[in-house]
């Protein structure tokens, strides 16, 4: 009978490791094929953005590039690019202020106040992202020409902001949530307003994590192609620009247009990436 006991033990330790090791393998190859999901597109972009015009339908493929940026320069210096690259900075940039606007003051009244039909409202703002867009392209079209809105990168913006907005309220929210509610309490009793409660205490405490739901809504401007194809003629962003001009040029081409747009993108992440992960860990905490 004692025997019976200790071996029970004995078994179960390896089994346990084994599957222990298991879910790291596991995981690591998760990780792994996560990778290269998002990876490889953006690198056989930039291998094909960077060699030369016969090396884009060239078999098998170069695993590097020959630096020959004549694509690039090509595309960088046709007529409407640069006005189109700056259509899409103030478009994103102007979404990116009106989504921190609205959305920040919106998760912080959702964290810290209790309100009637709180629960429905939350569900509101995510279900505004079920609607399509094709399908409401028509009635802003509309709208936006008897506003005079149409063709205006403010106009665009408040279509961006629209699909922005839902996130920068849920990210804020989940970030002030984070933060106790001790800490403004405390400044109330030394004597602060719940406004200067607000700015000195729990602003600069989610202020990296604002950043983040800023680049988010950067990122979601800047990639959207639908409504500035729609809602913009003269004044196109470069995705609008990319969708009009390249669909019937060259592959290499093609490629040297999507590598103009994705890599301002990665830059712009890349150099801000720290505010992301500081939004991680103030929302665990």
């Amino acid at each position: 009978m004692s025997t019976t006991t200790v071996s029970e033990p004995s078994v179960a330790a390896p089994a346990a490791a084994d599957a222990r090791k298991a879910g790291n393998w596991l995981f690591i190859a998760g990780v792994i094929l996560l990778c290269v999901w998002v990876l490889l597109p953006i690198y056989l972009l930039l291998v094909n953005a960077l060699s030369a015009p016969a090396e884009v339908t060239a078999f098998p493929k170069r695993f590097f590039p020959s630096f020959d940026t004549g694509s690039l320069s090509f595309f960088i210096n046709f007529a409407g690019v640069a006005r189109a690259l700056w259509n899409s900075v103030l478009v994103a940039a102007i979404t990116m202020v009106l989504s921190i606007g609205i959305g920040a003051p919106a998760g912080y009244a959702l964290s810290r106040f209790d309100f009637p039909g709180k629960e429905a409202f939350r569900f509101l703002v995510l279900m505004t992202r079920a609607f399509p867009l094709p399908l409401l392209a028509l009635p802003l079209a509309v709208m936006f020409i008897r506003t005079g809105l149409d063709d205006t990168a403010f106009g665009l913006a408040l279509v961006h902001t629209t699909l922005a907005l839902p996130f920068a309220v849920l990210i804020t929210f989940s970030l002030f949530s984070g933060i106790p509610f001790e800490l403004e309490e405390a400044a109330w009793t030394l004597g602060c307003t719940r406004l200067q409660a607000f700015t000195k205490v729990i602003l600069p405490l989610a202020l990296p994590g604002i950043a983040a739901s800023a680049i988010f809504a950067f990122v979601i401007s800047w990639n959207e192609v639908f409504a500035a194809a729609v809602l913009t003629i003269e004044n196109r962003t470069l995705t609008a620009f990319l969708l009009q001009s390249l669909g019937e040029s060259p592959l290499y081409l093609k490629f040297a247009g999507g590598a103009a747009l994705v890599i301002p993108a990665l830059i712009f992440i890349f150099a801000v990436r720290k505010y992301l992960f500081a939004m991680w860990g103030i929302a665990n905490r």
